[in-house]
């Protein structure tokens, strides 16, 4: 299970960028699959690395498709294959 980590936003749009970010994260929700959103990033759980890169090109070209000409994505990856990690299991563990 790979746990991502995801933070976009267009750089040519002004300082108002809810909108954008809202359709970042309307694209994740439409990929199936599991996420959260905070006020900095969403983190979601992929079954793979292709599923995690389909999640975050997804969400990067939901703000181009909105006129964007430059975008600024970032992203995380925990790829941890000897247990099966969750973003609660890593919550759980800061307790």
């Amino acid at each position: 299970m790979i746990i991502g980590e995801i933070s976009t936003a267009p750089l040519d749009k002004g300082i108002h960028l809810h909108e954008y970010v809202k359709a970042a994260v309307s694209a994740i929700k439409n990929t199936g699959v599991k996420y959260k959103t905070s006020a900095m990033s969403t983190t979601f759980e992929a079954k793979d690395i292709n599923e995690f890169l389909r999640v975050v090109r997804d969400a990067h070209n939901a703000i181009i498709n909105m006129g964007s000409k430059r975008v600024y994505t970032i992203v995380k990856i925990d790829d941890r294959r000897d247990v099966d990690a969750t973003m609660e299991t890593k919550i759980k563990g800061l307790e």
